[in-house]
């Protein structure tokens, strides 16, 4: 553990030094502070009583690796191509055939925006940590890399939600459903979850930038979440963690509930009605299978920074590095496969290219 040297003045050095005993949270260890010999509980008083606060951190995911690290860029690199190849085809499927303009397609597009997005806030510089040991952030990057992750992963259970209120309309309100699911009236779902997804990620974020972070700027992860930094201020933070708490029940668990109480409705509504359930089922199932695996991940590694006693750090940050990055590997694949026009599209699309390659290459090596 390293602490800052501080004179009689004040923090007018930035020289480190290292604690005489090295201790985990909890124990009693001691240290050089002004000249003086400290225990751990006086030198936090005193750091905390200079208004000093880091400005920098060290994103120190993995470090039990230790020269194995490096390893680690080979298979987080090929989810990075594969999140991006992946959701630009679906993307540039659903943009570019216009039999695919419909709300439903449309959403699958949007959750395949944001699958594109959320990857790229901080896998490259992950990706830079591993082979080169760039482990460093400033304060203002870090929180501009927590909102980003949290405003964008927000939209992914969001845009479920939204899925399945396009689905009550399909198949519980055909009349109604080119009606309800017109632009302006669709704006009336989207702006109130928009202003409210913007409101408690910029709240979360302000209030952890308003902290002062006078002890160690180590940050267990391999990017800047919420808690994880949180954890290194000094003082309580229980204004943080309960703010915390309710942006993920207001925007998590409320989606969730608006998602199953939507299918829940539907799948009543199929079985009262004679409907064709296959059908049905057919039309859902893509959006429960994400929803499902989405719901997993965050809860696991929501849980992983609550209750730590129980998760080995690595664990904690392999799961906190897999809840961002895992769907956006995963859910354009079952989007892809599932989803019977857009496959047929994507096959097509394929097929074309490489009917038109084909020909060229054999006119190339006969020219030859």
């Amino acid at each position: 553990m390293y602490l800052l040297f501080l004179s009689s003045e004040g923090v007018n050095q930035t020289e480190s030094i290292k604690v005489l005993t090295l201790v985990q949270p909890g124990q009693v260890g001691v240290g050089i502070v002004g000249g003086q010999l400290m225990c751990l509980e006086m030198i936090t008083k005193e750091l905390q009583s200079s208004s000093f606060s880091h400005r920098h951190f060290i994103l120190n995911g993995f470090n039990e690796l230790q020269t194995l690290r490096p390893v680690l860029f080979l298979p987080f690199s090929i989810m990075f191509i594969l999140s991006l190849s992946a959701n630009s085809l679906l993307l540039y499927v659903v943009i570019s055939q216009r039999s695919l303009h419909s709300p439903m397609y449309i959403l699958i597009a949007g959750m395949a925006f944001v699958d594109l997005s959320l990857p790229l806030v901080f896998v490259p510089n992950m990706l830079l940590s591993f082979l080169f040991d760039w482990r460093g952030i400033s304060l203002n990057g870090c929180l501009f890399q927590m909102y980003f992750i949290h405003f964008v992963g927000a939209f992914q259970s969001t845009l479920l939600g939204w899925m399945a209120l396009d689905r009550y309309f399909a198949i519980c309100r055909p009349l109604y459903y080119n009606e309800c699911m017109a632009l302006p009236k669709f704006l009336k779902f989207v702006i109130p979850l928009l202003i409210r997804n913007v409101f408690l990620v910029m709240v979360v974020v302000i209030l952890a930038g308003r902290l002062t972070f006078c002890l160690s700027n180590v940050i267990e992860g391999c990017f800047c979440e919420h808690m994880a930094l949180v954890e290194l201020a000094c003082g309580s933070t229980a204004i943080n963690s309960l703010v915390g708490l309710i942006s993920v029940f207001l925007v998590i668990v409320v989606d969730f509930l608006f998602t199953l109480t939507s299918y829940i409705i539907i799948f009543t509504s199929v079985l009262s009605s004679g409907i064709s359930s296959a059908k049905a089922l057919h039309t859902c199932v893509t959006h429960i299978v994400v929803i499902s695996v989405s719901l997993v991940i965050v809860l696991t590694a929501f849980l992983s920074f609550r209750i730590r006693n129980n998760f080995p750090a690595a664990i904690r940050v392999f799961v906190s590095t897999m809840y961002p990055l895992f769907p956006s590997c995963f859910n354009p694949i079952i989007y892809g496969i599932r989803t019977k026009e857009i496959r047929q599209q994507i096959l097509k699309i394929l097929t074309c290219h490489f009917v038109k390659t084909v020909p060229q290459t054999l006119e190339t090596n006969k020219n030859e």
